[in-house]
């Protein structure tokens, strides 16, 4: 059987651009370790993380729940930062100016940093903004969770903090 010319080329340029086309990778999933924020240029200075409960929340200065939940982790962090527990606010922002603004209009307590080039948000793949990533003491994912809705969710999470921070290591 042979085929048309014209499907052959088809073909064979489809295939070229899959061959090409970059891996779409999975969101880190729960139970798996979640990547290392060294490895993705952020801009600002991360904290140490080494053998730390770690909430890394992924934010956006256009979302109102991000706005609303920076005074409750700030909360979160001064009470439970000496058991060694850290924030780590991750902002999804590509320009820098709107970054820079929010920051200092709110002045977070935690460190917050930038990922302008969008390389770890292409990572984690974040289902909405605000979403908090909860990792236990060696860096796995221990929680996902999406939104905020003031002091019932950071009731929650307080609550899993703690239970990761009763864990032996």
């Amino acid at each position: 059987m042979s085929y048309p010319k014209i499907h052959f080329i088809a073909l064979l340029a489809a295939l070229l651009l899959s061959a090409l086309a970059p891996a779409v990778r999975a969101e880190v999933k729960v139970g798996q370790p979640f990547p290392d924020l060294a490895a993705y240029s952020l801009e600002g200075t991360l904290p140490e993380r080494a053998g730390r409960v770690v909430l890394i929340d992924f934010w956006a200065t256009w979302c109102g729940p991000c706005k609303t939940s920076f005074p409750y982790y700030a909360a979160l962090q001064t009470e439970l930062a000496p058991r060694g527990f850290t924030i780590v606010a991750v902002s999804v922002d590509q320009k820098a100016a709107p970054y820079d603004a929010f920051v200092k209009r709110l002045a977070p307590t935690f460190p917050t940093v930038r990922d302008g080039a969008q390389k770890l948000v292409a990572e984690a793949r974040p289902p909405g903004m605000p979403t908090c990533y909860l990792l236990d003491r060696r860096g796995v994912l221990r929680l996902v969770h999406t939104g905020f809705h003031g002091e019932a969710d950071a009731q929650l999470l307080r609550a899993e903090i703690l239970k990761l921070l009763d864990e032996k290591p």
